[in-house]
């Protein structure tokens, strides 16, 4: 009875476990969901998501210990049932995966009678993803040498190309080594050790030397990604913070990025990301960078900008477009229930203006979550028709909210932002091109921001300036859905020996994978 009874508790604590962990997974798919159809819909979401993956995981550990628990205590009593786990249905490996196939042999007679006529019926097939460590191989390229008899010249086929000037590096590990430093952060010094553990004696200095020969390859390809984001009719930009050292201290750099992305208004034109590196946050950085753009950017009210929007620029000033999700900041700071309750006594008062701006500003998401995708021409329309009614009551409700504050109510602050700056707020509503936020230039500046942590900062200005070019490659090839560490692998494979007249072709947009693999002699 007592172990009837163990057995029993531990199903119940096991079928409360699973619950509580497929509860948690459908959350997190319905986030993503809504992150997927809607896009961040405030500067929470992401720190949402991270919570979410965070619950998942340890209640799925949670509830396997469970089960195990559950299914060893069942072992014991048969009367109870084996409890068996609700699990979320596992998406399906690709169908481009190696596979191996491992055959169990068969029984040569029956186990039941002992006869040997036995006929096939059918097979069971069970599935299990493994991984195999990252495997080192040398490649030999042989070059035969031959003499002529008759006139004794010596005839020896080319040298191959290789993918950096000292080439004792193959393109598959060049790209390894710059996307595992500038896509996922991992300093050389880290690679190193790693390539150490696993036999190979790569010192920080060797890899930093093809570090510098891999950007120095992929500057053509920067160029024309370069082009095409300046050529746009519209731009987000924004910049952050990058430490950069310099004598016994580190200065506080910057990466600018400047993105191109023209799906929100259904443009055919591929997306791309631009980056640059400065030692400073001066106007005159932006100045050079957009010196012959005169298109729409999309931005924050950073100073800096002004410049370009000068009547007086040549050759044509830069319309600007600020930025509601900064806006829209500002205000929920004022207005966030839920920090306040977490800071309990220290909490200020919750602001019925900011709150109440917030729900205004939320309206004018909901009609672009709806428009999202369409031409220029059917945004304007629609905007026209739902946003500008919208819009026109906002401003007469936060100049009547103004007037009735004095200068040290802290909403006043975002109230003052908007109006100062009203015209270049609601130039959304004259032009369908124009998006309602900057956040396309946020996301693309997140990777940075996370990998500070991990780097801490950049070695130099130089370093700096190498980090925007990769940055650049990087961020576009994932723009355009392409594996950003297959595309550099295959670009340092095939641009030593690429006509520089159809270097276009490698762009990621362009690009078409030809796996190539090389001969390799046998041992005799």
């Amino acid at each position: 009875m007592i172990l009837a009874e163990r057995a029993a508790r531990m199903e119940a604590e096991a079928e409360r476990s699973s619950d509580a962990a497929l509860i948690a997974h459908l959350k997190l798919e319905i986030e993503k969901l809504r992150r997927t159809l809607y896009g961040p819909s405030s500067e929470r979401k992401a720190r949402l998501l991270d919570q979410l993956e965070l619950q998942l995981e340890e209640l799925e550990a949670a509830a396997t210990e469970d089960e195990f628990a559950a299914e060893e205590a069942a072992q014991t009593m048969q009367t109870v049932r084996p409890f068996q786990r609700k699990r979320p249905v596992r998406k399906p490996f690709p169908d481009d995966i190696e596979r191996e196939r491992v055959l169990i042999e068969a029984p040569t007679s029956c186990p039941c009678c002992g006869g040997g006529r036995l006929s096939k019926l059918g097979e069971d097939v069970t599935e299990t993803l493994e991984v195999i460590p990252r495997r080192w191989m040398v490649i030999e390229t042989v070059r035969e040498k031959f003499s002529c008899r008759d006139c004794e010249a010596i005839a020896q086929p080319p040298a191959p190309f290789h993918a950096t000037p000292r080439g004792f590096i193959g393109p598959q590990l060049l790209a390894t080594i710059l996307f595992d430093k500038f896509g996922q952060h991992i300093p050389l010094n880290r690679q190193s050790q790693r390539f150490k553990c696993e036999g190979i004696d790569l010192s920080v200095s060797t890899l930093a030397d093809q570090v510098g020969a891999g950007v120095f390859a992929a500057m053509p390809l920067y160029r024309l990604i370069e082009a095409h984001v300046l050529s746009a009719e519209r731009l987000h930009g924004d910049d952050t913070t990058v430490p950069i050292l310099a004598r016994g201290k580190t200065v506080t750099g910057r990466i600018w990025t400047y993105v191109r992305d023209d799906r929100p208004f259904g443009g055919t034109s591929p997306p791309a990301a631009l980056y640059y590196a400065s030692r400073d946050r001066r106007g005159d950085h932006p100045e050079q960078h957009l010196r012959d753009f005169t298109g729409i950017l999309q931005a924050d009210a950073y100073s800096g900008f002004n410049a370009l929007y000068d009547a007086a620029r040549k050759p044509k000033p830069i319309t600007p477009a600020l930025c509601w999700a900064h806006s829209r900041r500002q205000f929920f700071e004022l207005a966030d229930i839920a920090k306040n309750a977490r800071r309990g006594r220290s909490a200020a008062e919750i602001s019925p203006i900011a709150l109440e701006a917030v729900k205004r500003i939320d309206a004018l998401f909901d009609i672009e979550r709806d428009i999202n995708g369409l031409s220029a021409s059917e945004r304007l329309a629609l905007r026209q028709e739902r946003s500008a009614p919208l819009l026109t009551e906002l401003e007469k409700w936060l100049r009547e909210e103004r007037a009735r504050l004095s200068r040290s109510a802290s909403v006043a602050k975002p109230i003052d932002y908007m109006l100062k700056r009203w015209g270049d707020f609601t130039r959304f509503a004259e032009d369908g091109r124009i998006c309602l936020t900057n956040n396309a230039a946020e996301r693309a500046l997140r990777g940075l921001a996370l990998g500070r942590r991990a780097w801490l900062f950049a070695g130099s200005d130089r370093g700096a300036e190498r980090a925007a070019v990769m940055v650049t490659l990087i961020q576009t090839a994932r723009l355009n859905d392409v594996d950003p560490q297959a595309w550099l692998a295959d670009v340092f494979a095939r641009i030593p020996a690429h006509p520089q007249s159809s270097i276009r072709e490698l762009l990621p947009w362009n690009w078409k994978r030809q796996d190539k693999k090389p001969v390799v002699a046998e041992a005799a």
